[in-house]
């Protein structure tokens, strides 16, 4: 083996890396980016769960309660309401993921040792926040009735065990069994439909890379025309997706859907044009189809897979991730096809997601114009 040669070619590939900006990233950026993804959603710690609390007995001894409950991190007391209407209108909005209703004859019962009436609601459409509230507000209110009951218990040899004096009654909504699989398909449809996205960035890849888009190069066609016309494609191919795959979820795994199948179809389409001009800009920047590849699978599917709340919580996330998952379009498309099949709701919830969506697209698209050269090189 000749040192010489092996050095020429060893030259001319660290050469090769730093001079083409896909490998470059390749190389350096997606490992850590990977490890920086996986670290996070991987170790996730639920904290911060959001609730609301309905206090039918305003008491000195309930108020002491719910400031039991919430002392901490694990749970946030996002409104204190009036109506159980109130309650609905924030599980629907998903502002909130439980919720305490106090019994008016709740601090009667308590000092007298007789009973401690409550119901937890929990939001069905995400079981792991729902189930962690559950958990904690049980516990929690164990905690209550012995420390109101410490001194009693010492002075009769009581050990603590022996009293529970909780009438718990828990309702689950819109997920009453908690099957995952109610939960989790309709989150799932935002990661298969956006699959047109590493098509497009793929296509635009190879047509740099193969020297075909010189034609198309020599045509007085706008930077943003060419682009989107390639994108107008996919959405075709996405609708019919879009159709197929929801009716197969319903039919085969009896996936329940409650809200408006039009409406699904509408907001469908804001969020293909979001995910694949989210391709498009992969494409415009990757000069070969292996990088387009290994950078949409960073940058698309492996936080869609972490980040946009399908299998992990968001309010569970670190700060820092919970932003990044905003500027992700299958976390609003996630809340708006659980919203639709689970719980039914209207565009009068759904549309900030959907303006959050199409804002994205025509952020996405500018990008790509914006650095998109209309001649090789």
């Amino acid at each position: 083996m000749s040192l010489r040669h092996l050095w020429a070619v060893t030259r001319k590939e660290i050469q090769h890396i730093i001079r083409d900006r896909s490998t470059l990233v390749i190389v350096f950026l997606t490992p850590f980016l990977l490890l920086f993804v996986f670290a996070y959603s991987l170790t996730v710690e639920i904290k911060h769960v959001p609730i609301a609390v309905l206090d039918f007995d305003r008491s000195e001894t309930s108020r002491q309660f719910v400031q039991r409950i919430t002392a901490g991190d694990d749970l946030e007391l996002y409104a204190q309401v009036a109506a159980l209407e109130e309650i609905e209108d924030l599980l629907l909005r998903g502002k909130i993921k439980a919720a305490l209703i106090i019994h008016p004859d709740f601090s009667r019962q308590v000092l007298s040792g007789s009973g401690m009436p409550m119901q937890i609601i929990i939001d069905g459409t995400e079981p792991e926040s729902g189930a962690f509230a559950l958990d904690n507000m049980a516990s929690r209110a164990e905690e209550f009735i012995e420390n109101i009951f410490a001194d009693q218990l010492v002075a009769l040899s009581v050990p603590a065990e022996a009293l529970k004096p909780i009438d718990l009654r828990i309702s689950t909504w819109y997920n009453p069994s908690l099957k995952p699989r109610v939960d989790l398909i309709p989150g799932l449809i935002s990661m298969v439909l956006g699959l047109p996205a590493l098509s497009v960035a793929l296509t635009l890849a190879h047509e740099r890379e193969h020297g075909t888009l010189e034609q198309l190069m020599a045509t007085p066609i706008g930077r943003t025309e060419l682009l989107v016309g390639k994108m107008l494609p996919y959405i075709f191919v996405g609708m019919i997706n879009a159709i197929i795959i929801p009716t197969f979820a319903i039919v085969w795994f009896r996936i329940p859907f409650n809200g408006n199948f039009f409406l699904f179809l509408g907001l469908t389409a804001i969020f293909l044009f979001a995910i694949l001009a989210m391709g498009i800009i992969i494409g415009v920047f990757m000069r070969t189809q292996a990088a387009a590849l290994a950078v949409s699978f960073l940058l698309i599917f492996f936080p869609g897979f972490f980040l946009t709340g399908i299998f992990f919580p968001i309010a569970a996330m670190p700060e820092i991730m919970r932003l990044e998952s905003l500027g992700l379009p299958g976390t609003h498309y996630a809340i708006i096809t659980r919203g639709l099949f689970l719980t039914g709701v209207g565009l009068d919830v759904l549309w900030p997601y959907s303006v959050m969506l199409f804002g994205l697209g025509l952020a996405f698209v500018g990008v790509a114009a914006l650095f998109f050269k209309k001649k090789l090189g």
